[in-house]
């Protein structure tokens, strides 16, 4: 194993070189292999006789950056197992270079051995040419592997892999997720060199520009105007933390656990609404508004000193990554019923879903008609079930003569209602077995019968007369028009 000698070539001219690198690169007691040959410093050791073997032709081969970056190293390793050889990249070689993080990785499996021969970062020079101070608080960014998720833009961020029009519209495009499209950018090539060059832009103008090249990077201002960052998770945090701040609202600051209940249900089934509605604003407002309970309840945690949003978040991301081995391990879910063996043997797995019952873990403040369906799956799970909805059928028919019975009797409400409740039992049961959730059935009916008593209100209001004026018979005509209406 022979030693690879990695140099950075700086990020402008041969004027910003460092004379130890200079040294090396023209000694000629080493073959040098230059990653590209697109870099000023090269012409200008060529114009002084200097010759370097040059891998651009390796980029000609492959349509995916990593496959260019991976045949690098693998050549590179080949040719520094015959000899000691140079490798040179543009700017510093711990500074956005992929090629020298491959072969740090080989390194440490004990492939290769390196030795770092310097070399000066473009980012000195940036931060000069626009005048910033990084103390601030910056980010450096890949723009062929952009994701606007990651995106600090609060801070000053740099993007560089900026090389043409294509990766300059990629760039654009992400950023316009969050940015509007007007917001002012820079472009910066060649920065420090004799050949710097600076523009300001608007974002939406940024690959309409000729002058980008393997030098360029893109400089966007840090983000001052707080209604661009309302689309920001850390925005919202703020925003939620003044309400309950010594100087934010009171209604906001009185609210407890135990108050915000009747609001989350409420804010729930609002979204619901809005999904049967198929409502994409409607669902954007709602799916806020569930959030906002969310942020109320961790940050009332935070102000208690018990937990935070942080606790919630890093609590339900283990979660999701443990019961899901088939994505984020080496288990194998074909079908909707491995994913669900997959997931309830993980759930059995975690100390608080243990229990002295087969029924622990169903929620008593759920909807009741959602809570029997859990407990009959619960049961059904080990065996205490129908085998067929026949014998379902027939345990509706018991339990509807019991009711008749018990109301034959006319004296005592308690047990009529305990007959009726085992009634909807049954039917939730008779459900199951055809895969019918029971909270979205009776929703559904709910919104139906809505639709329709609106029409009849609208018919009756049309004949200028009151609901007791018209008959029973007359209301149901208009009830079957409405049928026929949907």
């Amino acid at each position: 194993m022979k030693n690879i000698e990695i140099i950075g070539l700086g990020a402008g001219d041969i004027n910003q070189l460092p004379l130890g690198v200079y040294r090396t690169l023209i000694t000629k007691e080493k073959k040098v292999f230059m990653r590209t040959k697109d870099h000023p410093v090269v012409a200008a050791l060529e114009a002084e006789g200097s010759s370097f073997h040059y891998l651009d032709a390796i980029y000609e081969k492959h349509d995916q950056f990593d496959s260019v970056y991976k045949e690098i190293v693998e050549f590179l390793l080949e040719e520094s197992a015959k000899e000691e050889i140079i490798y040179a990249v543009p700017g510093h070689p711990l500074v956005a270079e992929k090629t020298v993080q491959l072969l740090i990785e080989k390194s440490n499996e004990g492939i290769a051995k390196l030795t770092f021969g310097g070399g000066q970062s473009f980012l000195d020079s940036i931060f000069q040419a626009v005048k910033v101070d990084p103390i601030d608080g910056f980010q450096l960014l890949d723009g062929t592997a952009l994701n606007s998720n990651e995106i600090q833009f609060r801070h000053h961020l740099i993007i560089g892999q900026v090389y043409d029009a294509f990766s300059a519209s990629e760039v654009k495009l992400t950023l316009m997720e969050k940015l509007p499209f007007d917001y002012p950018v820079k472009i910066i090539t060649a920065a420090g060199s004799s050949d710097e060059w600076i523009k300001e832009i608007k974002l939406h103008e940024l690959d309409r520009e000729v002058n980008i090249n393997n030098l360029t990077s893109i400089y966007i201002p840090p983000v001052r105007n707080q209604e661009i960052l309302n689309k920001d998770f850390t925005r919202l945090r703020q925003i939620i933390a003044a309400l309950r701040g010594p100087d934010g609202c009171p209604w906001d600051r009185k609210q407890t656990h135990e108050s915000l209940c009747k609001y989350l249900v409420e804010e729930c089934y609002e979204l619901i609404e809005a999904i049967k509605e198929d409502d994409i604003d409607h669902v954007i407002e709602e799916l806020g508004d569930v959030l906002l309970q969310v942020m109320l309840h961790s940050q009332i945690g935070e102000d208690e000193g018990f937990f935070s949003i942080d606790d919630v978040i890093e609590g339900i991301s283990s979660k999701m990554i443990r019961r899901h081995p088939h994505v984020f391990g080496n288990e194998q879910a074909e079908t909707v019923e491995d994913v669900m063996e997959h997931w309830q043997k993980a759930k059995s797995l975690e100390p608080h879903q243990k229990g002295t019952s087969i029924l622990d873990g169903i929620n008593n403040a759920a909807p009741n008609l959602l809570r029997a369906l859990e407990l009959q799956k619960k049961a059904a799970a080990v065996g205490f079930d129908w085998p067929e909805a026949d014998q379902a059928w027939g345990k509706l028919q018991e339990e509807l003569l019991e009711f008749k019975e018990e109301l034959a009797k006319g004296n005592d409400p308690q047990k009529v209602e305990k007959e009726f409740g085992d009634i909807l039992f049954s039917i939730v049961n008779i459900g199951r077995f055809y895969k019918v959730d029971p909270e979205i059935a009776i929703y559904q009916t709910n919104q139906k019968f809505t639709q329709r008593f609106h029409y009849i209100e609208e018919q009756v209001k049309k004949l200028g007369k009151d609901f007791k004026e018209l008959s029973l018979e007359q209301l149901d005509v208009f009830w079957n028009d409405a049928k026929k209406k949907e």
